[in-house]
């Protein structure tokens, strides 16, 4: 082409020593121009002559082009003839027949294979439902061989999806679930199938398919289905699909029906009479009806006591009534919703109805001091009966499982109980985009609270997207509610359980403090600061709990954020003083002292160097025999040498036991996690931040080659998750310490993008970890590698966090694109072209909404809906509307937001809701009414 690229000419010149200043043109055979009639000008090459005389190459050049399809063709052939004599030979084997249907696309990509006729190639090779019946018969083929296996069967009712009728595909899915009553698996397929089909889709329909899908599991379970025996998991699975059917409950808008559940459950697992306790699960059931009949107050409700208390009543006569105190009415509730009438109705209905999905949550009960009867509900939605919830009651023999019940509950009240859902029913709670929120994490990157799962609205809140999610609590009726259910199943526990309930409740309160800082709200952050104080000091009062170092640590985290910097020292210090000489063995107390120092580490740049010097006070002492003190004074050399010793002994000894004890005992992964956190900050400060990431790289290459045995990839053992979690707790302190570093010194931002490359592709699904990335990487003027990280992940990772994470780093990069072309609101010349976000967004949220858990998820939904809104293409945006409804016809969140964006079809949405049986608080009737008042 050039003098350095490659000649056009077939012949090679000696080059020339002189520089050409243009590319010569050679014709192949470097003969001279022949004209002819056709070619006066001798310009046309020789195949453009015989085009023009309408003649075709000669027969040897297009057998020698032919030669490439025909050998690909051969290999193709080659390849199906193999899988063909595999599956004969081995017939009872699935993989290999679902790797033959896998196969038939590669086959149909290329064209000439079972094309009978000339022009059949191209016809066959676009044709999709020739594929599909290819596919369809060797599936069928399989499932001759293999009449037990539930995953070929699984495989062909997705393929038939694309040709049968709805109907059709309910019955087989029924035929399939009769006759693997057992396979949990199967049923949350099944639940899904039909909780996604809009045609057939009624809340009704899919509340009762729940209670029959846990009613048959219980059954199985209890062994009262002999043909099926119970699987391994059945209980754990059930456990994931009753929270599901709660998800699903709360995201319809029957709130009441979901609290209902969760507070039958409570009675159902931990206040059950011993007379019923050797039944099968259905009998149990029968002798709940009368106790949840009888008007007795159930969990969360003031006075509650149990169904085995009210039982035992029962048998000796009743409970004796006793007049309430007058003194304690509740203060009436503010009924003016409406508070400006002169709104579009639109906005009127949105508010009213979100206010009232906040305040209507719980159950509604007759109040009998108020000689109040059913008949006295103004709403009958708001009435819970025994029919909504009774097929729904399982058993839970695990106490484990006990335990996760009532964290989910609690966290379904929108207390941080640090419970992450089940894999299964993940991506369908998440609805709100509080994944995205960094919160006060810039500010104080070492201390913030930032929970390890989020996205999923607490009850009662159906907030508008984009909206700023924080722990504002609720109303006070909600308040009290919370409050009795505390002090209902703190006793059920002991130990770590009830000091992990201690904790959730505790940093509820501190995140309510928080959003009043936020929002510096003096008046309310007063009260609130009071009334967590005076929990913490309760708490703490009672005598298991007087040695709690989590507690104290919360305590004095309170003291902190509300300013009283030398009272949060003086509860620091007595909680240390107590602990006498453990030294390191203590992870709690680990925990403490990391907390300590990393609030000195972080206090403002005027006092930083006397911060230091107390945080390296504490990480020493923390080392050493005696107790710890206050503060005297800097620490002598010859101290910090000796606790950089101990620190390496410990960690050492720690990894030592790691390697030899399996399963991973909790206290061992727990003591290693606070110990190397503590160990890192103590080198930061001492020697730098290179010291304390060569402490990480030790602990990294470790536990690495343990839970990723000869880079396999994947850890399956209990023993790998548990040291993965370490793993993962280590790498969020390590990037923690590399992003204060850097907000407090000048340092490169290679280590942490690199740190968090890497950790991302061991933990997709770390919610943390993304949202540091998206923010560093918003800084990078280039985006390309980003975006080809983001695509090694989506490729390889079956999480969604990455598609989410991958779709807002579009959109920041886009609003700041936007704002660098606008100007004080006006357009100003673009001096960054956009090149193609708006379009490489919609084909993120498209591709993501491939798979399952992606097209099911009420949170990408809605953000694509949003974003198409924010472009201004409304028709567009209504399609995706409806196709939303296809997928997830029971995200009450979706219609509301429909409302917002398309206001003129209003009505239709609500007759949508209505024809679905989503909840409708506040129908269009009872609005024309209260607009006229």
């Amino acid at each position: 082409m050039n003098i350095d690229g490659a000649a056009i000419s077939s012949k090679t010149e000696p080059p020339s020593s002189e520089p050409i200043s243009f590319i010569p043109v050679k014709d192949l055979e470097d003969a001279a121009p022949v004209t002819t009639w056709l070619n006066p000008l001798g310009i046309y090459d020789q195949s453009t002559t015989q085009w023009l005389q309408g003649q075709g190459p000669p027969e040897q050049e297009s057998k020698q082009q032919d030669t490439q399809p025909d050998s690909e063709s051969a290999a193709l052939k080659a390849k199906v003839e193999e899988f063909n004599r595999r599956v004969r030979e081995n017939p009872r084997d699935t993989q290999l027949w679902m790797a033959f249907v896998a196969f038939q696309d590669e086959v149909m990509k290329r064209p000439g294979l079972y094309a009978i006729e000339e022009g059949e190639q191209e016809k066959r090779k676009r044709s999709l439902k020739l594929i599909l019946e290819k596919k369809l018969a060797i599936l069928e083929r399989a499932i001759e061989s293999n009449q037990s296996s539930v995953d070929l069967k699984l495989a062909k009712l997705k393929l038939c999806t694309e040709f049968w009728e709805p109907s059709t595909l309910v019955k087989e899915w029924q035929k399939l679930i009769f006759l693997h009553p057992n396979n949990t698996a199967l049923w949350q397929k099944y639940l899904l199938f039909c909780q996604s089909q809009f045609s057939t889709f009624s809340i009704s329909k899919i509340h009762s398919l729940y209670g029959k899908c846990l009613s048959t599991l219980s059954a199985v379970k209890d062994g009262s289905i002999l043909s099926h025996p119970a699987l391994p998991g059945t209980e754990e699975a059930m456990f994931a699909l009753f929270l599901q059917q709660c998800h699903f409950l709360r995201q319809a808008g029957h709130s009441e029906k979901a609290v209902s559940l969760f507070q039958a459950m409570v009675d159902f697992t931990f206040f059950k009479p011993d007379s019923v306790k050797d039944l099968p699960t259905k009998g149990q059931v029968e002798f709940f009806e009368p106790f949840w009949d009888s008007g007795e107050p159930r969990a969360g409700e003031k006075g509650a006591r149990g169904w085995k208390a009210w039982m035992h009543q029962q048998e000796r006569g009743g409970w004796v009534v006793i007049n309430p105190d007058e003194d304690d009415d509740e203060p009436e509730e503010d009924d003016q919703e409406i508070k400006d009438k002169s709104l579009p109705k639109w906005q009127i209905w949105l508010a009213a109805e979100r206010s009232r999905d906040q305040r209507h949550w719980q159950p509604w009960r007759p109040d009998k001091t108020k000689k109040q009867t059913e008949e006295d509900c103004e709403d009958p939605e708001r009435q819970v009966l025994f029919d909504d919830i009774g097929q729904s009651l399982i058993r839970l023999s695990s106490h484990n499982l006990q335990f996760q019940l009532v964290e989910a509950f609690l966290q379904f009240l929108g207390v941080p109980s640090g419970l992450t859902p089940p894999a299964s029913c993940l991506y369908l709670a998440m609805d709100e985009n509080s994944i995205f929120d960094n919160g006060l994490y810039d500010e104080k990157p070492l201390t913030f609270f930032n929970p390890s799962f989020s996205g999923a609205s607490c009850v009662g809140r159906m907030d508008r997207l984009g909206c700023p999610r924080w722990t504002r609590g609720q109303n006070r009726e909600g308040e009290e509610f919370i409050r009795n259910v505390f002090h209902l199943v703190m006793p059920l526990f002991s130990g770590k359980e009830k000091s992990q309930l201690c904790f959730s409740w505790l940093q509820y309160e501190i995140a309510k403090v928080i959003w009043c800082l936020h929002t510096k709200n003096k008046k309310r952050l007063k009260s609130q600061g009071k009334n967590c104080k005076k929990l913490a000091k309760n708490l703490l009062k009672e005598p298991e709990n007087r040695n709690n170092f989590c507690l104290w640590k919360q305590y004095a985290h309170l003291e902190w954020l509300l300013g009283n910097t030398e009272d949060a020292r003086k509860v620091f210090d007595t909680a240390l003083g107590m602990a006498g000489s453990r030294e390191l063995k203590d992870s709690d107390l680990c925990e403490l002292s990391l907390l300590y120092a990393e609030l000195e580490v972080e206090l403002s740049p005027e006092v930083r160097g006397a911060a230091t010097a107390r945080a390296v006070h504490i990480l020493t002492k923390l080392t050493e025999s005696s107790p710890c003190g206050p503060y005297t004074g800097q620490v002598l050399a010859v101290h910090i040498l000796k606790a950089r010793k101990a620190y390496e002994h410990a960690l050492q000894d720690c990894l030592g036991d790691s390697c030899v004890s399996d399963p991973a005992p909790t206290d061992s992964c727990s003591r290693l996690i606070s110990l190397a956190k503590c160990f890192m900050l103590f080198q930061y400060l001492t020697t730098g931040i290179d010291a304390a990431v060569r402490i990480y790289k030790q602990v990294f290459a470790k536990l690495n080659s343990y839970v990723f045995p000869e880079g396999s990839g994947e850890g399956d053992s209990a023993s790998s998750q548990s040291w993965t979690s370490v793993l993962e707790a280590i790498t969020l302190m390590h990037t923690s310490l590399l992003r204060f570093h850097m907000k407090v010194s000048v340092y490169p931002l290679a280590p942490l993008r690199e740190a968090l490359s890497q950790a991302l592709k061991l933990y997709p699904g770390n919610q943390v970890l993304w949202r540091s990335y998206v923010q560093i990487q918003n800084k990078s003027h280039s985006a390309s590698k980003t975006r080809r990280f983001f695509d090694t992940i989506t490729r390889s990772a079956k999480a969604l966090e990455p598609w989410l994470f991958a779709i807002e780093a579009e959109k920041l990069r886009k609003r700041l694109v936007e704002t660098v072309q606008r100007l004080d609101g006006r357009e100003i010349h673009a001096t960054i072209p956009e090149t193609g976000l708006t379009h490489r967004i919609q084909a993120l949220f498209e591709n993501a909404m491939r798979s399952d858990s992606g097209s099911q998820c009420p949170l990408l939904w809605r953000m694509y809906l949003n974003f198409l809104v924010s472009l201004g293409n409304k028709e567009r945006s209504k399609g995706v509307f409806y196709k939303a409804l296809q997928n997830c016809p029971w995200a009450k969140v979706l219609y509301l937001d429909a409302v917002e964006y398309f206001p003129d079809e209003m009505q239709e949405i609500l007759d949508l809701m209505t024809e679905k049986e989503l909840r409708v608080r506040l129908p269009l009737e009872e609005l024309e009414l209260l607009l006229e008042d």
